[in-house]
Protein backbone atom coordinates (compact mmCIF):
# COMPACT_ATOMS: atom_id res chain seq x y z
CA UNK A 1 0.00 0.00 0.00
CA UNK A 2 1.40 3.37 -1.02
CA UNK A 3 1.79 5.94 1.74
CA UNK A 4 0.41 9.40 1.20
CA UNK A 5 3.06 12.01 0.55
CA UNK A 6 3.41 14.98 2.81
CA UNK A 7 2.28 18.14 1.00
CA UNK A 8 5.88 19.41 1.10
CA UNK A 9 7.74 16.37 -0.22
CA UNK A 10 7.79 16.89 -3.98
CA UNK A 11 10.25 19.46 -5.37
CA UNK A 12 7.32 21.42 -6.80
CA UNK A 13 5.55 21.50 -3.43
CA UNK A 14 8.77 22.49 -1.68
CA UNK A 15 9.22 25.36 -4.15
CA UNK A 16 5.63 26.54 -3.72
CA UNK A 17 5.97 26.38 0.06
CA UNK A 18 9.15 28.47 0.15
CA UNK A 19 7.75 30.95 -2.38
CA UNK A 20 4.66 31.37 -0.22
CA UNK A 21 6.89 32.06 2.78
CA UNK A 22 8.95 34.55 0.79
CA UNK A 23 5.88 36.27 -0.65
CA UNK A 24 4.40 36.94 2.78
CA UNK A 25 7.79 37.70 4.33
CA UNK A 26 8.38 40.42 1.76
CA UNK A 27 5.06 41.98 2.76
CA UNK A 28 6.04 42.12 6.41
CA UNK A 29 9.46 43.51 5.49
CA UNK A 30 7.96 46.15 3.22
CA UNK A 31 5.72 47.50 5.97
CA UNK A 32 8.48 47.37 8.58
CA UNK A 33 10.97 49.20 6.35
CA UNK A 34 8.38 51.86 5.58
CA UNK A 35 8.20 52.67 9.28
CA UNK A 36 11.95 52.35 9.63
CA UNK A 37 12.94 54.86 6.94
CA UNK A 38 10.31 57.33 8.11
CA UNK A 39 11.85 57.33 11.60
CA UNK A 40 15.49 57.70 10.62
CA UNK A 41 16.83 61.24 10.78
CA UNK A 42 19.97 60.82 8.66
CA UNK A 43 19.10 61.59 5.01
CA UNK A 44 21.45 58.96 3.54
CA UNK A 45 20.12 56.24 5.86
CA UNK A 46 16.57 57.30 5.10
CA UNK A 47 17.19 57.05 1.35
CA UNK A 48 18.92 53.66 1.60
CA UNK A 49 16.22 52.10 3.78
CA UNK A 50 13.52 53.50 1.49
CA UNK A 51 15.28 51.86 -1.47
CA UNK A 52 15.43 48.61 0.47
CA UNK A 53 11.69 48.85 1.07
CA UNK A 54 11.10 49.33 -2.66
CA UNK A 55 13.30 46.31 -3.42
CA UNK A 56 11.28 44.18 -0.99
CA UNK A 57 8.02 45.12 -2.71
CA UNK A 58 9.65 44.34 -6.07
CA UNK A 59 10.71 40.91 -4.77
CA UNK A 60 7.14 40.31 -3.61
CA UNK A 61 5.85 41.05 -7.12
CA UNK A 62 8.41 38.70 -8.68
CA UNK A 63 7.64 35.89 -6.24
CA UNK A 64 3.90 36.40 -6.76
CA UNK A 65 4.42 36.00 -10.50
CA UNK A 66 6.31 32.77 -9.94
CA UNK A 67 3.50 31.41 -7.77
CA UNK A 68 0.90 32.34 -10.38
CA UNK A 69 2.92 30.74 -13.18
CA UNK A 70 2.91 27.52 -11.17
CA UNK A 71 -0.85 27.67 -10.72
CA UNK A 72 -0.40 28.36 -7.00
CA UNK A 73 -1.28 31.25 -4.78
CA UNK A 74 -0.26 32.81 -1.53
CA UNK A 75 -1.29 31.48 1.86
CA UNK A 76 -4.08 33.61 3.31
CA UNK A 77 -3.02 32.74 6.86
CA UNK A 78 0.58 33.78 6.19
CA UNK A 79 -0.58 36.96 4.48
CA UNK A 80 -2.66 38.01 7.48
CA UNK A 81 0.18 37.16 9.86
CA UNK A 82 2.69 39.07 7.69
CA UNK A 83 0.46 42.14 7.55
CA UNK A 84 0.09 42.16 11.33
CA UNK A 85 3.80 41.59 11.99
CA UNK A 86 4.84 44.18 9.42
CA UNK A 87 2.43 46.83 10.70
CA UNK A 88 3.42 46.20 14.33
CA UNK A 89 7.11 46.52 13.42
CA UNK A 90 6.31 49.64 11.43
CA UNK A 91 4.68 51.20 14.49
CA UNK A 92 7.45 50.05 16.85
CA UNK A 93 10.05 51.88 14.76
CA UNK A 94 8.58 55.12 16.11
CA UNK A 95 9.30 54.14 19.72
CA UNK A 96 12.14 51.60 19.71
CA UNK A 97 15.00 53.81 18.67
CA UNK A 98 17.50 53.22 15.88
CA UNK A 99 19.44 50.11 16.85
CA UNK A 100 16.68 47.51 17.30
CA UNK A 101 15.22 47.87 13.79
CA UNK A 102 18.72 47.79 12.24
CA UNK A 103 19.60 44.65 14.20
CA UNK A 104 16.33 42.86 13.44
CA UNK A 105 16.50 43.75 9.76
CA UNK A 106 20.04 42.46 9.38
CA UNK A 107 19.25 39.19 11.06
CA UNK A 108 16.18 38.64 8.88
CA UNK A 109 17.97 39.59 5.68
CA UNK A 110 20.60 36.96 6.49
CA UNK A 111 17.87 34.31 6.51
CA UNK A 112 16.41 35.65 3.27
CA UNK A 113 19.66 35.02 1.41
CA UNK A 114 19.45 31.33 2.26
CA UNK A 115 15.72 31.24 1.52
CA UNK A 116 16.21 32.43 -2.06
CA UNK A 117 19.19 30.13 -2.62
CA UNK A 118 17.09 27.20 -1.39
CA UNK A 119 14.20 28.26 -3.62
CA UNK A 120 16.60 28.24 -6.60
CA UNK A 121 17.57 24.64 -5.77
CA UNK A 122 13.91 23.63 -5.53
CA UNK A 123 13.25 25.39 -8.85
CA UNK A 124 15.99 23.35 -10.46
CA UNK A 125 14.71 20.15 -8.90
CA UNK A 126 11.18 20.63 -10.25
CA UNK A 127 12.22 21.75 -13.73
CA UNK A 128 11.66 25.48 -13.32
CA UNK A 129 15.08 26.60 -14.52
CA UNK A 130 13.40 29.80 -15.71
CA UNK A 131 13.18 30.90 -12.04
CA UNK A 132 16.79 30.28 -11.07
CA UNK A 133 18.43 33.51 -12.24
CA UNK A 134 15.71 35.66 -10.71
CA UNK A 135 15.88 33.80 -7.38
CA UNK A 136 19.66 34.08 -7.23
CA UNK A 137 19.47 37.78 -8.10
CA UNK A 138 17.06 38.26 -5.20
CA UNK A 139 19.51 36.38 -2.94
CA UNK A 140 22.24 38.81 -4.04
CA UNK A 141 20.04 41.82 -3.27
CA UNK A 142 19.22 40.38 0.15
CA UNK A 143 22.98 39.92 0.68
CA UNK A 144 23.45 43.65 0.05
CA UNK A 145 20.65 44.45 2.51
CA UNK A 146 22.25 42.25 5.16
CA UNK A 147 25.62 43.94 4.65
CA UNK A 148 24.06 47.38 5.02
CA UNK A 149 22.27 46.55 8.27
CA UNK A 150 25.29 44.66 9.65
CA UNK A 151 27.48 47.72 9.06
CA UNK A 152 24.96 49.97 10.79
CA UNK A 153 24.71 47.72 13.84
CA UNK A 154 28.49 47.40 14.13
CA UNK A 155 29.04 51.16 13.96
CA UNK A 156 26.73 51.72 16.93
CA UNK A 157 28.47 51.70 20.33
CA UNK A 158 25.88 49.29 21.79
CA UNK A 159 25.70 47.25 18.60
CA UNK A 160 29.25 46.09 19.08
CA UNK A 161 28.15 44.50 22.37
CA UNK A 162 25.33 42.50 20.80
CA UNK A 163 25.74 38.94 19.56
CA UNK A 164 25.89 39.40 15.80
CA UNK A 165 24.33 36.76 13.54
CA UNK A 166 26.75 34.70 11.43
CA UNK A 167 28.08 36.59 8.43
CA UNK A 168 27.00 35.24 5.07
CA UNK A 169 29.61 33.82 2.72
CA UNK A 170 30.93 36.27 0.10
CA UNK A 171 28.32 37.44 -2.38
CA UNK A 172 30.19 35.73 -5.23
CA UNK A 173 29.40 32.37 -3.60
CA UNK A 174 25.72 32.79 -4.42
CA UNK A 175 26.49 32.07 -8.06
CA UNK A 176 29.90 30.41 -7.76
CA UNK A 177 28.39 26.96 -7.89
CA UNK A 178 25.49 27.75 -10.23
CA UNK A 179 26.86 26.26 -13.48
CA UNK A 180 27.34 22.87 -11.87
CA UNK A 181 24.67 22.84 -9.21
CA UNK A 182 21.92 24.71 -10.98
CA UNK A 183 22.27 23.54 -14.57
CA UNK A 184 23.96 20.16 -14.14
CA UNK A 185 27.07 21.13 -16.18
Amino acid sequence: MKQEQSPHESPRDLLIHILQLAYSGERAAGYAYRGHWRCVSDAAERARIRTIEEEEWHHRNLVGGMLRSMGARHSTTREVRAAIIGRVLQALCYVSGWLAPMYGAGKLERRNIVEYETAARHARNCGREDFIDCLLTMAEVEWEHEQYFRSKVLCHSLGRLLPIWPAPPPKENIRAFSPREFTGR
